[in-house]
């Protein structure tokens, strides 16, 4: 009997292997509005990690101790965060870095209240500026600013008000600090609203210092390599697009941030050329965040930076 044309296709369609699964990976960004964390916003809003195969599950965490914390529980796959995170590893987190997202900190800078008549870095000798945290990125920068120029350990009186846009913004117009430490992004907020105005990102100043850092747990890194491969393609293609498409990036990170779209266009315009295009891990980086470690006194001894990241998991390209 011969059996029609279409009911073999019929049945060879309704026996076809089914369309293979996208992984889940579980993601959080150390910060909700930092400028090197909004990729992730940016490729969730365009597919182009759906495009690799990747569903992304999203957390935004109020700094980078909780992300990692999340990390260690098992209930976080990627990290999102900073080049100083790395210390933790060193201190037996399990987890590796898997891509330098961003050497350069051009997102981070000094902020100054809109009628300060300081107008260039070296007026900041002897200046109290505020940090997020006595040990943090912002910390260890205020540090490098006062080691670059020749200040000594006290050239700047530092105080600590958490990165909290409120405490911010209060510390400035209220005196309480002479200048702050703080995103560009809020800077340009401030300058908006006539509150505030940057003085200088952290690039100005500061050489490659890892700023912006991708994490793996060991569990994802010995149980699906290929999702975290997979993962990074799709952070660079969605860096590709970023750069080819400044309105439909200013739009989707205002979204996520709730800054107006005329503060992200000027972050953009600031921030754009500090994505790194490949995730390759830089040496003038890894040199800073070794000297960070201890000037932070973060660690007994220096550490073997290379057990500390991975290369093996970057998309040939």
């Amino acid at each position: 009997m011969t059996i029609p044309r279409g009911l073999v296709l019929a049945a060879m369609l309704g026996t076809a292997a089914p369309a293979q699964a996208a992984d889940v990976l579980h993601v959080g960004k150390a910060s909700q509005t930092a400028s090197a964390t909004l990729p992730i916003d940016v490729g969730l809003t365009q597919g182009l990690f759906a495009k690799h195969g990747i569903e992304v599950e999203l957390t935004n965490f109020e700094g980078s101790s909780r992300m990692h914390q999340a990390m260690v529980a098992g209930n976080i796959d990627i990290g999102v965060g900073a080049g100083p995170e790395l210390a933790l590893i060193a201190k037996g987190s399990p987890e590796l870095a898997v891509c330098e997202a961003d050497p350069p900190a051009t997102f981070l800078g000094i902020a100054v209240p809109e009628d300060s008549p300081i107008a260039k870095i070296d007026e900041l000798r002897g200046k109290k500026m505020s940090v997020s945290s006595i040990g943090g990125l912002t910390y260890w920068l205020a540090l490098e600013l006062s080691r670059t120029k020749g200040w000594g350990e006290n050239g700047i009186d530092l105080v600590a008000i958490g990165n909290a846009s409120s405490s911010v913004v209060a510390a400035l117009r209220t005196h309480i600090v002479d200048a702050a430490y703080t995103s560009t992004a809020l800077a340009f907020l401030m300058d908006d609203k006539k509150e505030g105005r940057l003085l200088a990102p952290a690039s100005a100043y500061a050489g490659n210092v890892g700023a912006g850092m991708i994490f793996a747990t060991k569990a994802l890194i010995a149980g699906n390599p290929e999702a975290i491969r997979r993962f990074l393609a799709g952070w660079l293609d969605t860096i590709a697009f970023m750069r080819g498409h400044k309105t439909e990036t200013v739009a989707i990170e205002s979204a996520a941030t709730g800054f107006p779209p005329s503060v992200e266009a000027r972050e953009y315009d600031l921030t754009i050329g500090m994505f790194n295009d490949d995730c390759k891990f830089d040496p003038q980086s890894l040199a800073n965040l070794r000297r960070s470690f201890s000037d932070l006194k973060l660690l007994p001894a220096p550490p073997d930076m290379a057990t500390l990241y991975t290369e093996a998991f970057l998309p040939k390209r």
